[in-house]
C-alpha cells in the first residue's frame, strides 16, 4: 500500500494524535507497513515517539506516533510522554486526530480536538476500530467535534486507511506530482483522488445511441472507441487518459445505461455493460450526461442523470447533435432548455452545453466547465460561516416540527468533500421535509456556489452528554 525510504519527508510531516489506547500504534504500523510500534490494549504502551518516512500516490511525508495524549492512564511516565507528544505536534504540517469509535465522543476527545485546533494546520478525524455496520452508524456523534474530513477506519483489518491516506495526501502542503509507475506493487489498490491530484476522472453517460463515443473520439482526436450507428455498440466501460493545459483527464466511456425492462430483453452481456456504467459512475469526479437534441429529453434521460446523481457525481449536461437543431431559431433554444429543466428538476444545479461531437462545436467546453466543476464539488466551507448562513436561514424557514415540540437546528458542519456532505445537529431526532431539504441546499448554493455539484444533507440529533461527577 505505500512505499517507505520517502526522501524528503521531513518538511511534510503527518502527527498521530488522540487519547490513549485509541489505535494510534496499530494505524501507525498499519501505514508504515512495520511494527515499529508494540500493540497492546493497556493504554500508555507507546512512550517514545516513533517516525517513519512514508510515500502515498507520490506525496512524500513523515508520519509520527505520539503517545497519548491527555485522559487517564497507569503509566507513571504519562506526564512525560504527553510533554513530549506536544512538542512533537507543533511541527506538524497535518494533524490526524484518531478517536475509538467503539467507546464513542469522551470528554479527553474534545480535549484532544481543541489542543490541535490551536496549531492551525488542517485536521483531519479518523473514527477507528469500525468495523461493522453499527458502528459506522453510531460514529456520527463524532461530528460534533466540527471537523472535516471524518473517515472512518479499522486499522487492525486496513479498511479504510487508503481513503485515510487520501484526505492526509490532499491536505500536505506543496506536493504535487504523481506516483510513478515503478513506485507502486502490483498489488496496491490506489485510486487517485482528484483534491491536490492532477487528474480528473469524466464518466461520459447517456442512454444508447446519443454519440457517447463520438464525443470520446472529438476530445482526443483519434478513433479509440468503436462508433456504430447501433445502439450499444461499447460493451465495456473503456477509460482514455488525455492531457489538457497540463491537467490529466481520464475520460471513460460507458455503454447506454438502459431501463431494467429494456436489459432483460438484451440478455446478459447488456446487463453487465450497464452495471459497468454504474461502476464508473461511482468512480467518477464529474458526469457528462449526454442528451441527443433530435429526441429530446426522455425518461431515459432523467434516468441517468439521476444514476450520477446517486453516485454523487458532479454533473454536466451536454446536449449533443446541436449542429442539427440550431438552424430551428433561437425560441427552439429557449424552448429545449426550458423542458429540459423541466424534465430535470433534481439536477438543477448541472450547467448545460450545446454541443456537436461531429463537428466539434463547443467540445472544449467539455474540458473547461469539468475544470470548474471540480474545483467547486472540493470547496470547504469554515463551520463559521456555515453557521451564519443556517442562522440567517433558520430565520426565514424553521423546519417543520411532527410532534409537539418544534424541531430547532442547532448547529451545522460540513464533514466531507466530492460531493459537499453537510450534517446539520438538531434539538430532537427529525428528518427533514424533501422541500425544506431543498430550501437548505438552495441557501449553501446561494452562499457558497458548488456549481455542477449534488449537495448531501443529514440530519442528526445531538447527543447529550451524560453528567460525569467531580474527580477527587
Amino acid at each position: 500500500m505505500v512505499t517507505k525510504g520517502a526522501r524528503g519527508a521531513q518538511g511534510n510531516r503527518v502527527v498521530l494524535i488522540g487519547r490513549p489506547n485509541v489505535g494510534k500504534s496499530t494505524l501507525f504500523n498499519r501505514v508504515s507497513g512495520a511494527r515499529s510500534a508494540i500493540v497492546n490494549p493497556v493504554a500508555g504502551t507507546t512512550r517514545d515517539i516513533l517516525r517513519r518516512p512514508v510515500e502515498w500516490l507520490g506525496r512524500e511525508f513523515e508520519l509520527v506516533d505520539t503517545g497519548g495524549l491527555f485522559g487517564a492512564s497507569s503509566d507513571p511516565l504519562q506526564e512525560e510522554v504527553a510533554k513530549h507528544g506536544l512538542r512533537e505536534i507543533e511541527t506538524a504540517a497535518v494533524l490526524v486526530v484518531l478517536v475509538d469509535g467503539r467507546d464513542g465522543l469522551m470528554p479527553a476527545d474534545e480535549e484532544v480536538v481543541t489542543h490541535a485546533r490551536r496549531i492551525g494546520v488542517p485536521l483531519v478525524l479518523a473514527v477507528n476500530k469500525v468495523d461493522n455496520p453499527q458502528l459506522q452508524d453510531r460514529s456520527a456523534e463524532f461530528f460534533q467535534l466540527a471537523i472535516s474530513p471524518v473517515v472512518t477506519v479499522a486499522a487492525e483489518h486496513g479498511l479504510g486507511v487508503g481513503d485515510l491516506l487520501d484526505e492526509v495526501a490532499a491536505r500536505l502542503p506543496g506536493q504535487r506530482r504523481l506516483a510513478r509507475k515503478s513506485q507502486l506493487s502490483a498489488s496496491d489498490d490506489v485510486v487517485e483522488s482528484s483534491e491536490g491530484s492532477t487528474e480528473i476522472r469524466l464518466a461520459i453517460v447517456g442512454r444508447p445511441n446519443v454519440g457517447k463515443s463520438s464525443l470520446v473520439n472529438r476530445l482526443v482526436r483519434e478513433e479509440r472507441v468503436l462508433v456504430s450507428d447501433l445502439p450499444g455498440t461499447t460493451r465495456d466501460a473503456i477509460d482514455t487518459v488525455v492531457g489538457w493545459h497540463g491537467r490529466r483527464i481520464r475520460l471513460v466511456d460507458t455503454a447506454g445505461i438502459r431501463k431494467p425492462g429494456k436489459i432483460a430483453q438484451s440478455g446478459q452481456v447488456e446487463s453487465v455493460s450497464t452495471l459497468l456504467a454504474r461502476r464508473a459512475l461511482k468512480r467518477a469526479d464529474v458526469a457528462i450526461v449526454l442528451i441527443d437534441a433530435t429526441a429530446g429529453v426522455t425518461k431515459q434521460d432523467a434516468a441517468v442523470a439521476g444514476e450520477a446523481e446517486r453516485a454523487g457525481c458532479s454533473i454536466i449536461i451536454a446536449v449533443n447533435k446541436w449542429d442539427l437543431v440550431k438552424k430551428e431559431g433561437a425560441d427552439y433554444v429557449k424552448t429545449f432548455d426550458a423542458d429540459l429543466r423541466d424534465n430535470l428538476k433534481f439536477a438543477d444545479f448541472a450547467p448545460v452545453l450545446h454541443i456537436s461531437a461531429l463537428t466539434g462545436e463547443r467540445t472544449q467546453q467539455v474540458f473547461f466547465r469539468s475544470l470548474k466543476v471540480v474545483e467547486a464539488r472540493a470547496k470547504h466551507v469554515s463551520t463559521a460561516e456555515l453557521n451564519r448562513m443556517v442562522t440567517k436561514a433558520t430565520a426565514r424557514h424553521q423546519p417543520h416540527s411532527r410532534g409537539r415540540k418544534e424541531v430547532k437546528i442547532l448547529y451545522a458542519t460540513q464533514v466531507s468533500s466530492r460531493p459537499p456532505t453537510f450534517v446539520f445537529f438538531t434539538n430532537i431526532e427529525t428528518r427533514f421535509h424533501f422541500s425544506y431539504q431543498r430550501f437548505l441546499r438552495n441557501q449553501l448554493r446561494r452562499a457558497f456556489g458548488f456549481e455542477g455539484s449534488p449537495i448531501w444533507l443529514k440530519a442528526r440529533a445531538r447527543r447529550v452528554q451524560p453528567r460525569r461527577g467531580r474527580r477527587s
